[in-house]
């Protein structure tokens, strides 16, 4: 076996500016790791998240420093296992296992033993705007049955009406990203009891949640920011219904399986979420979703252009790659 590890940083523009409570991005800042073993070769994306003080060129650091303990000939498992959970351990990990699909003709849904995933609704994004231009970001995809309202501190409540004018038969995931208090989130209980089946994502700063133990609301709370590992399960699970599973905070594919079926075990939903992000990026993801209680994978629905042969986003509803665009 001849294995080395390729990276490189991209910044894959997007088609619209992509606003949260924490700021505003123009481009996707993705890494790639590429595999290559003969003429085998296997790929993985990740974004780094300045959130969890990670940067493009940090990630292709960490992973430049795994290619070289590659070559100095420590296996790909232990490699892994020196990787902390983040977007690094999360393109290795996902680049691995799109390596064993293609060289060893094993692809994923044989090693899991489960069929390929097929089309399933995922949320779309309302990015973070006035009122009036939200309304009109619904309104374009009221459509699809499952929206994310990106909201902050300054007036939630308008912002969240506009949604639900333009789109009243859509199920909302409401997220501030931390950006409120709890006399914000109490003042939203009474329009969002309004609301059916809506969840409220990571509402309060990670870091000070702890009122949430315990609490009595009107709507699902998920825990985003607040749970990144298999790990953090058992902390979060008294103030928080759901969790969102991420494979840039689990550290891949592997850990977010796993960090999946402990949450079940736990009593916890799961949701299947992203970065704004290409499909290398999502299809991996997808083995997720299918386990999870929702989807929430409209990265590359942000991007200007995907990479060729990438998921498709119609109505709500994402469609899985072409064959062989990623494992097996």
């Amino acid at each position: 076996m001849n294995l080395t590890l390729r990276v490189r940083a991209e910044r894959l523009p997007l088609r619209a500016p992509f606003r949260i409570s924490r700021g505003v991005k123009t481009h996707a800042e993705v890494v790639v790791a590429e595999f290559h073993d003969g003429d085998a070769f296997g790929r993985g994306e990740c974004v780094p998240y300045v959130r969890y003080g990670e940067t493009l060129d940090g990630v292709a650091a960490q992973l430049a420093a795994a290619g070289e303990r590659l070559r100095n000939g420590s296996s790909v498992e232990a490699v892994l296992t020196q990787l902390p959970p983040g977007a690094a351990r999360n393109a290795l990990d996902c680049a691995h296992w799109d390596l064993v699909a293609r060289r060893d003709g094993l692809p994923v849904g044989t090693r899991l033993g489960r069929p390929v995933p097929g089309p399933m609704p995922t949320a779309v994004t309302i990015s973070l705007s006035t009122p009036d231009a939200m309304r009109a970001a619904a309104l374009a995809v009221a459509s699809a049955p499952l929206l994310k309202v990106k909201l902050d501190a300054e007036q939630p409540a308008a912002c969240l009406a506009a949604v639900v004018d333009a789109a009243p038969d859509a199920r909302l995931i409401i997220d501030p990203n931390e950006g409120w208090t709890l006399p914000i989130l109490m003042k939203m209980a009474d329009p969002i009891s309004r609301l059916d089946g809506a969840l409220v994502e990571q509402p309060l700063p990670a870091d000070d949640d702890a009122d949430l133990e315990g609490l009595d609301y009107p709507a699902s709370l998920c825990a985003d920011e607040a749970v990144h590992t298999t790990a953090d399960l058992e902390r979060v699970a008294a103030r928080y219904q759901m969790v969102n599973v991420k494979l840039d905070k689990a550290g891949g594919l592997t850990e977010a399986l796993a960090m999946t079926a402990r949450a079940r075990a736990l009593g916890l939903g799961v949701l299947a979420g992203c970065m704004v992000s290409s499909s290398l990026s999502i299809a991996p993801h997808l083995w997720v979703a299918a386990l999870a209680d929702a989807c929430d994978l409209d990265g590359p629905w942000w991007l200007a252009k995907d990479r060729p042969g990438g998921c498709r986003i119609e109505a709500g509803v994402i469609y899985p790659p072409a064959p062989g665009f990623w494992g097996g």
